[in-house]
């Protein structure tokens, strides 16, 4: 049976924690900060966990990173 592959996409976008949690990276950062609040702003640094609905979908396109 040949080899699932991952989605070259979600591999950068996401990357699993030892308890099998998913992170990410926070969306709306790129760029128009200038209209974006100094809390928005702050709550958006670093990295977040993933909700359970959110995990499953990120999960189905990563097989081999569990």
């Amino acid at each position: 049976m040949p080899k699932m592959k991952t989605k070259a996409s979600a591999k950068k976008r996401f990357s699993t924690t030892a308890s099998g949690r998913v992170k990410a990276g926070h969306a709306g950062k790129r760029h128009g900060m200038i209209k974006r609040s100094n809390d928005f702003i702050r709550d958006a640094r670093g990295t977040k966990i993933l909700s359970k609905p959110d995990e499953k979908i990120a999960k189905q396109f990563m097989p081999y990173d569990r």
